[in-house]
């Protein structure tokens, strides 16, 4: 599958604001599920510097910096992907000692896995409760529990559009049954480490539309480390195995990590707003993808529909928190 994908992003400040250094991953990853062809990054105001990093979770990410106060800060990035992975069961697992559950790693993997398997939020009671159900409800195979975790999340749950915002706990997704994506997420990464599966939380793009959702945005999901396979995607909103309909931007341990822009502003009492387009097309050849009208311009959101937020002691934070 061949993806283009343009996303653009405009913040707004209610006078002029200092920007701290700013990291944006909007840079579709090159692995074995996925190749980036195409990469166009366009930034207003220029900055005063960029450079590329590799950071510690093997995400690439562009750092900007910028010597003026500054009033605006608008993002564009254009890129074309293709989709390589048509079966999302093409693995084995080659340690018995993660066939079943709970799972366990070698102890060199298991090393490397640790924030993965740990996490910086304590998993509640409940949350070990339910999965440990689940678990039991197919046996405890490891395999069959992804799979039946997904779907039950997407079975189960109201899922929710919600443009801005933290991903709520994943105790408080599992009493309300109900969440954006980025919430049905953390929780089934906290369901996965209850039961010692490595986790972690995926930020990136989709063809497929969300039933709460009539246009395309950011999406979130999980990925689950086998021995084996690898790192493997499954998308509980949605109810599947991740296969060649989405495309990744970044993976880790905390979402924070894997949030597609991430900076500070330094201005008292100025407020802020942020409004952001996506547009994802795919098709299942090159050539189809290049019929396909690539020149029209984005339709960003009107004023009144711009995401919004004030500056706390003389800071503020600014991410792209756009994922339904």
């Amino acid at each position: 599958m061949f993806f283009h994908i343009r996303h653009a992003l405009r913040y707004a400040y209610g006078r002029a604001v200092f920007l701290e250094p700013t990291t944006l991953r909007l840079t579709p990853r090159s692995d074995p599920a996925q190749r980036l062809l195409h990469h166009e990054l366009r930034v207003t105001p220029e900055p005063s510097g960029r450079t590329r990093v590799l950071e510690a979770d093997g995400t690439e990410a562009v750092v900007l910096w910028f010597a003026e106060v500054q009033e605006q800060l608008t993002l564009e990035v254009d890129m074309v992907v293709r989709t390589l992975r048509e079966n999302p069961f093409d693995w084995i697992i080659t340690h018995p000692a993660a066939l079943g559950l709970p799972a366990s790693y070698p102890p060199d993997e298991a090393l490397s896995l640790a924030p993965c398997l740990e996490g910086v939020t304590p998993i509640a009671h409940p949350v070990r409760e339910w999965a440990a159900e689940l678990a039991a409800a197919v046996d405890g195979s490891a395999s069959a529990f992804l799979m039946h975790l997904a779907d039950t999340i997407h079975h189960d749950f109201h899922h929710i559009g919600r443009p801005d915002g933290e991903p709520m706990q994943a105790v408080e997704t599992l009493r309300s049954r109900s969440g954006a994506c980025r919430d049905t997420a953390m929780l089934y990464v906290q369901a996965c480490r209850s039961l010692g599966l490595a986790a972690r939380f995926v930020s990136g793009y989709s063809m497929h539309h969300p039933e709460e959702v009539s246009e395309h945005e950011l999406h979130a999901w999980a990925e689950v480390y086998l021995p084996g396979g690898g790192w493997r995607g499954y998308d509980p909103s949605l109810g599947l195995a991740v296969a060649d309909g989405h495309v990744a931007l970044a993976a880790a341990p905390d979402h924070h990590l894997a949030a597609p822009v991430s900076g500070r502003y330094r201005g008292t009492g100025v407020n802020s707003s942020m409004r952001y387009a996506v547009e994802v097309r795919a098709a299942e050849s090159l050539e189809a993808l290049k019929t396909l009208d690539r020149d029209h311009p984005l339709q960003m959101p009107a004023p009144e529909q711009w995401l919004s937020g004030e500056a706390a002691a003389g800071t503020g934070t600014q991410e792209d928190p756009s994922e339904n």
